[in-house]
């Protein structure tokens, strides 16, 4: 397909997968198509005690062609096996997405320390922006309004830095930047930091209307978190450093802690850093 496409890493149960349906709609506005990728006797999407039942290969893929037919938009169906990263990377080379999209499960089976660790092995592997949707506690879609968080430091993307105007353009959103310091005091000088280290990735334009908000909180996730709810946020934007992710305290960091707790989507832009 020559439209440019959206790889969403399809669970157990697809048919209730709220990230296939978060990804359909903003496939429309994108003008993208869709790929089903179901990786199977991978622990995250097929966990343990639903693998004993799961159907066959070939009862896979007649029931996420069923669900791809449903699909707002032209949809394809991968079914593989094997080791999650590995089969993302293969399905990148073949279909080079500007988005990869997991779903947060909301079960014992899989905790959401689980999906923070899969979201690190797949961009150690792939580095490539990678939404992350929870089962539960959001309701908009396609999103109006994103918040963009950084820790006011350089940074630069790998490929698609231009998806975050893509989608602010292709969905008429609204841009917040946020900035948590542990430090109260005038935050005019760090404002003009953040905006500048913005402006120098590439990430998006600080056009006229983009809000740049600096807060105090010694927890960045929480004061993170408290500044999107204010803003109404309905989508949560993160630059994901390459050396938290090749790093042993990967799951102590606060990409790691918004993953498991924001009630947002998570969209992860991975950085050279």
């Amino acid at each position: 397909m020559t439209s440019p496409a959206i790889l969403v890493l399809t669970d157990f149960y697809a048919v209730s997968n709220r990230a296939l349906s978060y990804a359909a709609s903003l496939a429309v506005p994108l003008q993208a198509h869709l790929v089903l990728l179901h990786v199977r006797h991978d622990r995250l999407l097929c966990p343990d005690e639903e693998a004993a039942a799961a159907p066959s290969a070939r009862h896979t893929r007649q029931a996420l062609i069923a669900l791809a037919d449903a699909q707002p938009v032209p949809t394809q169906v991968d079914v593989t096996e094997g080791y999650l990263p590995d089969a993302v990377a293969a399905a990148v080379r073949q279909h080079q997405p500007q988005l990869l999209v997991l779903g947060r499960p909301d079960n014992d089976a899989t905790p959401p320390t689980m999906v923070a660790s899969a979201a690190q092995d797949i961009l150690r592997h792939v580095p490539f922006p990678l939404l992350v949707v929870p089962s539960v506690g959001w309701d908009n879609f396609p999103p109006r309004r994103m918040a963009l968080a950084v820790d006011g430091e350089p940074f630069s993307l790998y490929e698609n830095q231009h998806l975050v105007p893509s989608l602010l353009s292709s969905l008429g959103a609204a841009l917040t930047v946020v900035h948590v310091t542990t430090e109260p005091g005038p935050t005019a000088e760090v404002e003009r930091r953040v905006q500048h280290e913005i402006w120098r990735s590439g990430v998006t334009e600080l056009a006229a209307g983009i809000q740049t908000h600096v807060v105090s909180n010694a927890d960045a996730a929480e004061g993170i978190l408290q500044v999107a709810a204010e803003v109404e946020a309905d989508l949560l934007v993160l630059v994901a450093r390459r050396h938290n992710l090749l790093g042993g305290l990967f799951h102590r960091s606060v990409t790691a802690q918004l993953l498991a707790q924001s009630p947002l989507p998570v969209l992860l832009l991975p950085a050279l850093d």
